[in-house]
C-alpha cells in the first residue's frame, strides 16, 4: 500500500539553483522494498536517488541507500551531501554539533557542517591501481593525455578511472567514441572515467569531467563527489596535499564547484547545496 512520504529534490555543489547536480531524496523510506526503491530511482531518471532509513549503528544519525536508475551504490559523494542537506533542512538534530554521520554500505561517513551552511564529507580510503592496458586516447577521442602523470583506477566502493589530460581545454574538448569508451569501462572494470587537468589561468584549481555508461548509453555526470574524492586520494598518494577547487559541469552548461581540503582528520570534499523541490511523494 502506498503512502505519502516527505521528499526533496536538491541541487548539490552549487549555491545557485540549476548549476549543480540534482538529487532526489525520499526522507522516510521505511517499509519500501528494494524493488520499489529501484523503480522510483529509475522513474526519477536522475544520476542518483537516495532513501533515508533509521541507522542500525548507534554512531550514525541516519542510514541511506543510494540508487542509480540501474543499480544500488555502496557510496557516492553528491548523494551524501544532498541527503545530509535535506535532513538538516527538515529539522534532524545530529548527535554531535557541527557534523552529521551517515551510515551506508561502505560504513560511516562524517559530514561537516560549516557556519555558512556548506557541507563537506570525509573522503573514504581508496585503493589506487595503475592502469595502462587499453587505448584510452581512442576511447576519449583525444591525443592530449598528460603522459607525465599515471592513469589510475581508484576504488572507493565506486570505481573511477582517473585520466590526466594536457590542459583544461583538452578536458573540455573530449568527445568520447561510444563503442571504444564502453570497451574501456569494461576493461578497467570501473563505474566511470574522470579526465582532469589544471584550470587555465587559475592556481590550485582543476577542470574535471565524469563520463560513464548509464542505462546502456554514454552520459556525463554534472558534478561528482565520489570521483573528486578519488582524485583527492590520487594527489595524496603522489605526495601532494594542497587545498584546491574543482570546476565541473562546464561542458554541460553547469557551474559545479567543489572545495577539497587536506586536514589532520582527513580529506574533505565540500560545497553548497540548495533545495529546489520540497513536498511529498506517494510510494
Amino acid at each position: 500500500m502506498t503512502q505519502l512520504r516527505p521528499f526533496k529534490q536538491v541541487d548539490v555543489f552549487t549555491s545557485t539553483p540549476c548549476n549543480g547536480n540534482p538529487l532526489a531524496v525520499v526522507i522516510d523510506a521505511v517499509g519500501l522494498s528494494d524493488a520499489q526503491m529501484q523503480a522510483f530511482a529509475r522513474w526519477t531518471n536522475l544520476s542518483e536517488t537516495t532513501f533515508v532509513l533509521p541507522a542500525s549503528d548507534a554512531a550514525a544519525d541516519y542510514r541511506v541507500r543510494i540508487f542509480t536508475p540501474d543499480m544500488e551504490l555502496p557510496f557516492a559523494g553528491h548523494p551524501t551531501l544532498g541527503t545530509a542537506h535535506a535532513l538538516l533542512e527538515n529539522g534532524v538534530t545530529p548527535h554531535t554539533p557541527g557534523q552529521i554521520v551517515q551510515q551506508c554500505e561502505i560504513g560511516l561517513v562524517t559530514v561537516k557542517i560549516a557556519d555558512d551552511g556548506a557541507l563537506a564529507f570525509a573522503a573514504p580510503d581508496a585503493i589506487l591501481t595503475p592502469f595502462s592496458d587499453a587505448p584510452i586516447g581512442s576511447a576519449l577521442n583525444s591525443d592530449a593525455l598528460e603522459e607525465q602523470l599515471p592513469v589510475m583506477v581508484a576504488d572507493m566502493g565506486i570505481r573511477w578511472l582517473l585520466v590526466p589530460m594536457a590542459s583544461s581545454d583538452a578536458v573540455l574538448s573530449i568527445k568520447p567514441d561510444a563503442v571504444e569508451f564502453a570497451r574501456l569501462v569494461k576493461k578497467a572494470r570501473v563505474n566511470g572515467v574522470m579526465p582532469f587537468a589544471p584550470l587555465k589561468g587559475e592556481s590550485n584549481c582543476w577542470e574535471v569531467r565524469a563520463l560513464l555508461i548509464e542505462q546502456g548509453s554514454l552520459t556525463e555526470d554534472p558534478v561528482t563527489g565520489s570521483a573528486n574524492a578519488c582524485l583527492a586520494r590520487y594527489f595524496q598518494a603522489r605526495g601532494v596535499e594542497l587545498d584546491y577547487q574543482v570546476h565541473q559541469g562546464t561542458a554541460m552548461q553547469r557551474a559545479g564547484r567543489l572545495n577539497v581540503s587536506y586536514r589532520a582528520d582527513g580529506i574533505w570534499i565540500g560545497g553548497q547545496t540548495v533545495t529546489l523541490i520540497d513536498g511529498s511523494v506517494r510510494l
